[in-house]
């Protein structure tokens, strides 16, 4: 067993292998159990193993535990992970507790656990990482922060008591959207509820949109109305739309009356479009320029951080108007293409008008017919008029095409094809 003294923060997100070099999965959490002397007892770590399940990983099946890695004997048990009632997780409840100095000199709380093995492989929880209350009345400011073992504190309230929401949202900072919404989900209702609450309109957005759709609404619900409608402002309209069509028409109504106008105009837009066409699929915020505009101004567009890689691999051109529904679809311009000529290059220089757009009441499998035909990522869409009202992306085609449990499914189970055809089956979200 590894000797070395690990944080647990620093820990989440590690790989774990077994023996032969295997990738097992990766560590979620480290569960510990309270003594009535001594610093609390390591008894195993939270994995999450393919298909996104959370299991148990008992301390004796490790062999090794360090900031990288974990490496396990290769034996796991698959049930899925259930704290019981005298067991603690360090990232979900014991990080942001508040506690006393025995000493006299003031309180702080946890942000960070280390843990670390005794002269016969025993983990236990050793130094603490806290931070102090701020000394000054900036709102920008924090509080110092120091290191004491377990030894030197005392917790301010009785043990096992949930730590802060506000804290445990800070803890999933790093997580990706899809990670978040795994690890939300396998919170109790009313504590996914609270660090819900605590994320940001545009964290919490990009969590509900890895969800499936029954969950998205009961987490929606139970949010206020106006917090509800930001959240909805925050989403891709594409996937707010598909929330709110799972609404009852009244509720939806009322949630996209409190959006912003242009906002819920796009949601309402698509709103109109069955689920199984290209309309209901697009997104309405594709890159839209005009002829004239430079290869500079068009990789400036793409490199928003906040744009979704598919759209960012092609810039539409079109006659004014510039904002969907616009003006005559004219082409596409490729970022790779973007990247073989000078700056100062007018894109309509460098025009594919070969790009056929699919029609806004195409149907999905026509529009996976034509992303696997001419390797594209994403396809323009028109109406009636040739006119580009949105783009639909590879994955909103795949999300739609695959079972509506794919989330939760094994990455080595095969999905399920149609006898008849081979395809994979269409499901309505």
């Amino acid at each position: 067993m590894s000797t070395q003294r690990v944080f647990v923060a620093r820990l989440a997100g590690c790989p774990v292998f077994d023996p032969t070099g295997d990738r097992l999965g990766r560590v979620r959490d480290v569960v510990v159990v309270y003594r009535s002397t001594g610093a609390p007892s390591v008894i195993g770590l939270v994995c999450e193993i393919p298909g996104r399940r959370h299991v148990f990983v008992a301390i004796g099946r490790i062999t090794s535990i360090a900031q990288g890695q974990v490496i396990t004997t290769g034996l796991i048990n698959v049930r899925r992970f259930q704290p019981r009632a005298e067991e603690v997780r360090v990232m979900a409840e014991l990080i942001g507790r508040r506690v006393h100095f025995k000493d006299g000199s003031g309180s702080a709380t946890i942000e960070d656990v280390a843990i670390e093995p005794n002269r016969i492989g025993e983990w236990s929880v050793g130094q603490l990482f806290l931070r102090k209350p701020k000394t000054s009345a900036s709102p920008f400011a924090k509080g110092p922060t120091t290191f004491a073992p377990w030894s030197q504190v005392r917790e301010h309230h009785t043990p096992g008591e949930a730590q802060s929401a506000e804290h445990l949202a800070a803890s999933y900072a790093e997580l990706r959207a899809a990670d978040l919404a795994n690890t939300l989900l396998d919170l109790p209702e009313e504590r996914m509820i609270e660090v819900a609450e605590e994320l940001s309109d545009d964290r919490l957005a990009d969590a509900l949109e890895e969800m499936p759709e029954e969950d998205q609404v009961h987490i929606l619900e139970k949010l206020g109305d106006a917090r509800a409608a930001n959240v909805l402002d925050a989403m891709d309209p594409d996937d707010a739309a598909d929330l709110l069509a799972e609404l009852a028409p009244q509720r939806s109504e009322e949630l996209l009356d409190l959006m912003e106008p242009e906002e819920a105009e796009d949601v309402r837009m698509l709103l109109r479009y069955g689920a199984d066409t290209a309309g209901g699929l697009m997104t309405t915020e594709p890159i839209i320029l005009p002829a004239d505009a430079t290869i500079a101004e068009a990789l400036a567009l793409i490199r928003r951080h906040e744009l979704h890689p598919a759209l960012a691999a092609s810039v539409y051109v079109t006659l004014p108007p510039y904002e969907t529904p616009t003006g005559r679809f004219l082409g596409a311009v490729h970022f790779q293409r973007m990247l073989r000529y000078p700056p100062h290059e007018r894109i309509g220089a460098i025009l594919d008008d070969t790009i056929e757009a699919v029609p806004v009441t195409g149907s999905a499998s026509e529009v996976a017919r034509r992303l696997a035909s001419y390797d594209l990522v994403a396809l323009p869409v028109t109406d009636a008029a040739h006119r580009l009202v949105g783009a639909v992306t590879v994955d909103d085609v795949l999300d739609y095409l695959l079972p509506e449990d794919w989330r939760s499914q094994d990455p080595d189970e095969e999905i399920p094809r149609s006898p008849a055809t081979g395809s994979i089956p269409t499901v309505r979200r």
